[in-house]
């Protein structure tokens, strides 16, 4: 745990991530409680051989280096999974917002008992498909699911509010999912007005085959 908070700490230092001591504790926590609850409900790849705490952890909260989450936003975490990127960045923004939905009943339930753990106020997690929510909108969407951008955007078009934003984390070749949705944007109105991409890899050089996928309506 130690070495896990000094990297932690280093890596948010390093790059202008601001985190309080209490929030990098919770993040070394919620590391272990994803880490501990992998072995049990499968919710996210074993198989890498970087640290959990970077390739889950930091990989999540560097959506905070191209949007301000601010107080009172409403942020829909689209696919959570394991809680990603959702938990970690709500550990960071305690006065946003932040709502967890999975189609996955267990990982829900992960996600529910490793809120309580980590004494979150401002996140809730709840088991529905994203085509059942209605009567909520929300200021943005996140995704790290891999779903294609063109469905994502559809399903965020009824979801977000006029001049709202979906940010994808996402790897390898995109010109195709991002020419599919540009296509599906003349097709339907909802869809975004723009969609741009950031490699990550000119934030940090350990995600370089990473993105981040940024549609604006």
């Amino acid at each position: 745990m130690p070495n896990e908070l000094h990297l932690i700490q280093d890596l948010c230092r390093q790059h202008d991530i601001p985190a309080s001591d209490h929030a990098l504790r919770l993040l070394v926590r919620y590391t272990a409680l994803l880490e501990t609850w992998n072995t049990k409900v499968n919710l996210v790849s074993r198989k890498e051989n970087a640290p959990l705490i970077i390739r889950h952890v930091f990989h999540s909260l560097l959506v905070s280096r191209i949007h301000a989450f601010l107080p009172g936003e409403r942020v829909l975490d689209l696919g959570t999974g394991g809680g990603l990127p959702g938990i970690p960045l709500a550990i960071l923004f305690p006065e946003t917002s932040f709502l967890l939905v999975d189609s996955t009943g267990k990982k829900i339930a992960v996600c529910k008992a490793m809120i309580d753990d980590l004494g979150l106020n401002n996140v809730m997690a709840i088991h529905s498909r994203v085509e059942e929510l209605k009567g909520v909108i929300f200021d943005t969407i996140l995704s790290r699911q891999v779903a294609p951008l063109a469905e994502l955007c559809g399903y965020s078009a009824r979801l977000l509010k006029r001049k709202g934003v979906l940010i994808c984390l996402k790897g390898g070749a995109l010109d195709a999912e991002v020419n599919d949705a540009l296509q599906s944007r003349q097709q339907h109105l909802g869809f975004p007005s723009t969609v741009d991409r950031l490699p990550i890899g000119d934030i940090d050089p350990l995600f370089s085959e990473k993105q981040i996928v940024i549609a604006r309506w």
